[in-house]
């Protein structure tokens, strides 16, 4: 099967000269999918780690799925005010603005290995927010990791202090 194939696009969403690549067509065939999720967990079968750390929402997608499948644990980062518990936050940008993310301030203990886990890297400023919250309450990153990489976008080169796995790169 081929993943790459799978991407649908939608262009000008959510707005114009931003080419979307949705992942539904992915997400909805059990093949495939399972797929993705294998071919994904072997790309990092190389990795010490204990955790995966994953921002909503698509990204929980994946990263509770790899969770299971490798036998690790799953972190939740949600947008401001949407956990429970006491939080660690970080603003970063947006293309359109700013955003909050937050994690469980126990979340991840100091020490603790975790892949941060996203479904696309394009610039790498979420996954970068993630990092820092593993980072401030004394987790180690791995790694990076993602379905998509957006090869055309510099991301990757954001994001040079770690490791970046990527199961698919797109070259446009």
């Amino acid at each position: 099967m081929d993943l790459e194939g799978m991407i649908r696009v939608i262009p000008d969403f959510p707005k114009p000269g931003i080419s979307f690549k949705d992942i539904t067509p992915i997400l909805k065939d059990a093949a495939v999918f399972k797929q993705a999720i294998d071919t994904m967990a072997q790309s990092l079968a190389g990795i010490d780690f204990d955790l995966f750390v994953s921002p909503e929402a698509r990204g929980f997608t994946f990263g509770a799925a790899l969770a299971y499948k490798m036998g690790k644990g799953f972190v939740p980062v949600r947008k401001a005010g949407k956990l429970p518990f006491e939080c660690v936050s970080g603003t970063y940008n947006l293309e359109y603005g700013t955003d909050t993310l937050e994690m469980h301030k126990d979340a991840v203990k100091p020490g603790q290995r975790v892949v941060v886990l996203d479904d696309v890297l394009a610039t790498g400023g979420t996954i970068s927010a993630v990092a820092n919250l593993v980072e401030k309450v004394g987790g180690k990153v791995a790694a990076v990791a993602f379905l998509i990489e957006l090869a055309y976008i510099p991301g990757r080169q954001n994001l040079k202090r770690y490791d970046v796995v990527s199961a698919i790169r797109l070259k446009s």
